[in-house]
């Protein structure tokens, strides 16, 4: 509880001190970016701190801390010193509802989550441990870049900025990295809903001052519906899920399956969606609440996988498809759930640029931006933060700002010749080199150092998602959205418009098939001939022809031919989409009075877009992005250790959820405003009907978790706690060398390499690089095994040997100071101990754990 409160007060401190600074840099906004001074706090003291250590200036403890801080504090003061006494007046009398929602929201959503993890804080399982092995490994680094846990004489290679600013929170607080892991997930749950919250809000008060409607109503009851409709963007982020969980209750109970006259169960139905476990006859009791089957799974595991690619023999492969909820309820602090609040601070920063609140001009070599400089710089700072938090989030966090700014450039031109497009894409390629370049230049400590297992670009061919799995995944989302689409064309387009969508839409379509078509010609065909420029070449067919599961080139051609056009669902889906959005934002009319003829509005002189400049244009262009990637990924997608889409399709869906439930909070919030009499009745029974199937999986999910909320072994929020019982000598030895000289350890490797293992754990707990931990891992960190070497036979030498001079040599080699002995290391190897006991001290011994230490 202590640990709670101080973090509390610290993130809620850094909030305050960061206010005038978000009063100043976000001016479009009607809240003046109060919705996300945590956040932007957070993130300018840890950009502060890191690059200070970065170069030597500030050491990594608490005095560090305290600087970095303090020179925050500062320029806040120093900025709000420049602030009119009278305006911040004026904005406090008309924001207060403001103010209060979001301090509400955030303490009981940080205390929410809090409580959840506290019935369930174990740090076991997925890459939970790999996650607390790095806060600890930041906290125990005494230069800069931190060391990697797992491999010893080597940094981090890994986007860790999200790790760096959890032992920041940590060390001022003095927490253990074991309470900080699920502190830090509960915070980050805290400022996502915040910063959810004030995107919607500032949306439609924007919305509302565009259209001249604040003075209908009593501005503060109108302020307090704004306030309450709002709450609309938390929800669908962060507790709306897909609809596996509704799935889990009608097979539960039995629905959609038949006996056979031999009294088989089949199913049409569940064989058609084909998610792994409910495609198979349920053998179980029926019953409502979702429960693990024979597989001996977690059922709400399911729902992030309920999308699978079929390789030529129609057998499923696996894929990642994570949602929100699903992360938090398992309780992974992973970087793409640490970077969620601050892809929330990029699309404030969007909206802002877009709204007005970033005039100015800035000259470059070759280049003149309409953006004044501190938009920029933070742009800049912001979008490399993206890159270091999760890399793979800068090419959409980098869209969304380029997207902004040019949408403003395009509407604010005059366009007669309907080149709306093409003045879109100059400047959207123009702010987004830009920026990107900017965003390099102020994390380049970390690009220096940072490797990547990427390997380009591969045709996806026979991977695809199939329409009923991507329904299953964003039916709740897309509901919305569609409603939301269907308003504005009934209200702003002309047939011009939905010309230009359509045409836009399926040439991007039919590119995407030319090109995927002919870059897996290239490969197999052309490829092989560049042996002697590369002699690896003449294997790149094969791999690729094989990864499919293809027999040859033509076989695959036909058969990712026939199944694309038997399984259509997804890419029409997304095409017909891209088409009505794209017409929206791209096609051309005049703001025309009632009764106006298209042909009326073509020939007059005042020409306009589609859409005003308000709101509505910003939320299309996030829907526009994510359709773009997301129809994209169906013909393409990124190379890595894999060799398939798991990771792709993880990243970006991830991704579009954020962007997508903001604009479904949004298109539902704006439908209940605009909408009277039946539809507003159909609108509101479909908000419940919507919500009643997503939110059965959080609702069950939590409750199963958390044991009904009666953990047996009570509430704590310690990850570690259960080690007390399992291994009491463990816990002792970690505490010693949690106190002990800094150096390198040595413990047992899993047999094979393995990673999701308990191996490792020691340097995982004491932050202390081991010469080598999860080898599957680091392979993954670092596009191979070359840095590894013999590291993994070294370790079984340097145990089980009688030959004190080899096991000496290997002990210079990785400069190991501490040699952990314990029951891993005894069943793992056979253990020679006398070289041990004869040649060095036991520094540390308690049941079967002894600590060697080699001078």
């Amino acid at each position: 509880m202590l640990y709670f409160i101080l973090w509390y007060l610290v993130v809620s401190l850094l909030g305050l001190a960061t206010f005038p600074l978000a009063y100043r840099l976000f001016p479009g906004l009607p809240d003046r970016g109060y919705a996300f001074n945590k956040t932007l706090g957070t993130l300018l003291w840890g950009y502060l701190f890191w690059i200070c250590w970065s170069v030597k200036i500030l050491r990594n403890d608490i005095g560090g801390l305290l600087v970095a801080l303090g020179v925050l504090i500062v320029a806040g003061f120093l900025v709000l010193r420049t602030i009119d006494r009278q305006e911040l007046q004026t904005w406090w009398r008309s924001h207060r509802h403001l103010v209060l929602v979001v301090e509400v929201l955030f303490l009981l959503a940080f205390a929410g989550l809090a409580v959840v993890r506290a019935a369930n804080p174990d740090i076991t399982g997925t890459e939970k441990p790999m996650e607390l092995a790095f806060i600890n490994a930041i906290l125990r680094s005494p230069d800069y870049p931190p060391h990697d846990p797992w491999l010893s004489g080597y940094a981090i290679s890994y986007y860790y900025f999200g790790y760096v600013l959890v032992a920041m929170l940590a060390r001022l607080t003095g927490t253990p990295g074991s309470i900080a892991f699920n502190l830090g997930l509960s915070l980050v749950f805290g400022l996502s809903a915040i910063n959810s919250y004030g995107l919607v809000y500032n949306l439609l008060r924007s919305r509302l001052v565009g259209e001249g409607k604040i003075g209908e109503i009593k501005a503060q009851v109108n302020a307090w519906y704004h306030a309450s409709l709002a709450l609309l963007g938390p929800l669908f982020i962060l507790l709306v899920s897909n609809i596996e969980g509704f799935l889990e209750i009608l097979y539960n109970r039995g629905y959609f399956w038949q006996k056979t006259a031999s009294g088989v169960l089949t199913s049409r139905f569940w064989t058609w969606l084909d998610i792994v476990d409910l495609n198979q006859p349920n053998s179980i009791s029926y019953q409502w609440a979702p429960r693990s089957y024979e597989s001996g799974s977690w059922w709400w595991w399911r729902a992030s996988r309920v999308v699978q690619d079929y390789g030529f023999d129609q057998k499923g492969r696996e894929i990642i498809d994570e949602f929100p909820f699903f992360s938090y309820l398992l309780g992974d602090l992973h970087p793409h759930v640490l970077a969620m609040p601050f892809m929330f601070l990029v699309m404030a920063l969007a909206l802002n640029l877009y709204l007005g609140g970033a005039k100015g001009e800035i000259r470059l070599p070759f280049v003149r931006l309409h953006i004044n400089r501190q938009s920029f710089l933070l742009g800049g700072l912001v979008l490399g933060g993206m890159a270091f938090l999760n890399t793979w989030d800068i090419l959409i966090a980098a869209g969304i700002l380029a997207g902004a700014y040019a949408l403003r450039r395009m509407k604010e031109s005059v366009d007669p010749q309907g080149k709306s497009g093409f003045i879109f894409f100059k400047d959207f390629v123009t702010l987004g080199v830009v920026l990107g370049v900017t965003a390099v230049i102020f994390y380049l400590p970390y690009f220096l150092g940072f490797s990547s297992q990427a390997g380009g670009i591969i045709p996806g061919m026979l991977f695809f998602t199939h329409g009923n799995q991507f329904w299953v995944m964003f039916t709740p989302l897309l509901l919305p959205i569609i409603g939301f689409l269907v308003f504005l064309w009934r209200k702003n387009a002309y047939f011009s418009a939905f010309k230009t969508g359509a045409l836009t839409a399926v040439a991007y379509l039919l590119l995407l098939w030319l090109l995927m078509w002919l870059f897996s010609i290239f490969i197999v065909g052309v490829v092989p001939a560049l042996k002697s420029l590369n002699p690896q070449a003449e294997q790149v067919p094969g791999l690729f022809l094989g990864n499919q599961g293809a027999p040859s080139l033509a076989e695959l051609l036909r058969a990712t031919m026939l199944r694309r056009l038997q399984a259509p669902g997804a890419w029409i889906t997304l095409t017909v989409l891209l088409a009505a959005t794209t017409g929206l934002l791209f096609g051309i009319k005049r703001n025309h009075t009632p009764g106006e003829t298209e042909e009326t509005a073509k020939n007059d002189s005042q020409i306009s877009h589609s859409v005003s400049m308000n709101p509505d244009s910003f939320a299309l262009l996030l829907v526009f992005l994510v359709l773009l990637i997301l129809l994209g990924v169906e013909f393409f997608y990124l190379r890595d250790q894999f060799g398939s889409r798991i990771n792709t399709i993880f990243k970006f869906f991830y991704q579009a959820w954020l962007l997508w439930g903001i604009v479904a909070a949004y298109g539902i919030a704006v439908l209940m405003q605009e909408l009277r009499g039946k539809w507003a009745f159909i609108i509101g029974v479909g908000l419940v009907i919507i919500l009643g199937v997503a939110l059965v999986y959080p609702l069950y999910g939590v409750w199963d978790v958390t044991s009904g909320f009666k953990p047996a072994a009570g509430y704590t929020l310690d990850g570690n706690s259960y080690l007390a019982s399992w291994t009491p000598d463990e816990v002792a030895a970690v505490l010693w060398l949690e106190a002990a000289q800094y150096g390198v350890l040595v413990e047992a490797v899993a047999p094979g390499g393995g990673s999701y293992t308990d191996f490792a754990r020691v340097s995982e707990c004491s932050g202390l690089p081991t010469v080598l931990g999860w080898v599957g891992h680091e392979q993954q960190w670092r596009g191979g095994g070359k840095e590894i070497g013999t590291r993994q036979e070294d370790i079984q030498i340097l145990y089980s040997s009688r030959d004190w001079n080899e096991t000496q040599a290997i002990l210079q080699r990785y400069g190991i100071r501490y040699i952990y002995l314990g029951q891993r290391e005894r069943s793992t190897y056979r253990v020679y101990e006398g070289k041990f006991q004869r040649y060095l001290t036991p520094v540390f011994q308690q049941g079967d754990v002894v600590i060697y230490q080699n001078p």
